[in-house]
């Protein structure tokens, strides 16, 4: 397969969570994602949408939206192709998503600090964002060491062995 071919096939697999997915088919994916990110914050940026739902722009948030769930789909048969369940990434992702609300909080914080000049006494919510964000930091390093990882060779409890060659791959 070539490298578009891979990339697409978890658009192609869009919401299915059973199976297994070889390394190519979700590192060609991160690289697809990853360049029209690029492309849509550009997007974002020229067009004056940047940053309107704390740091995301207008055309960034419909991309996420668009492969939120062929994301956690290749992710979740990633992980099964190394005969691990998918709910590692419940690990990530819940603490991911505090910690992107507690960012949203700060950037309002500073806002304020800005507009009326008084610095707020409370600091316990930055602490909070470093320690959500460490464990982010500890379970996403986790993650990419399952997603790096040679699967198990042959059939597992969540199917045939990508690499095997025939419908499987």
């Amino acid at each position: 397969m070539s490298p578009i071919d891979w990339a697409k096939r978890p658009l192609q697999k869009y919401a299915e969570f059973n199976g297994r997915a070889s390394r190519p088919e979700l590192w060609w994916f991160v690289l697809l994602t990853v360049v029209a990110s690029v492309v849509a914050m550009i997007l974002d940026s020229l067009i004056g949408t940047d940053k309107m739902v704390g740091p995301y722009g207008l055309f960034t948030l419909l991309l996420l939206a668009a492969t939120l769930v062929p994301s956690l789909a290749v992710q979740t048969r990633r992980l099964h192709d190394t005969d691990r369940s998918g709910l590692w990434l419940v690990g990530f992702y819940i603490p991911y998503f505090i910690y992107l609300y507690l960012v949203v909080g700060a950037m309002k914080a500073v806002e304020d600090i800005q507009a009326t000049g008084e610095v707020p006494t409370n600091g316990g919510s930055m602490v909070m964002m470093g320690l959500v964000g460490l464990v982010v930091l500890v379970v996403a390093v986790i993650l990419i060491i399952f997603f790096v990882k040679r699967g198990t060779t042959g059939d597992n409890r969540y199917g045939p062995d990508p690499y095997a060659g025939g419908a499987a791959a």
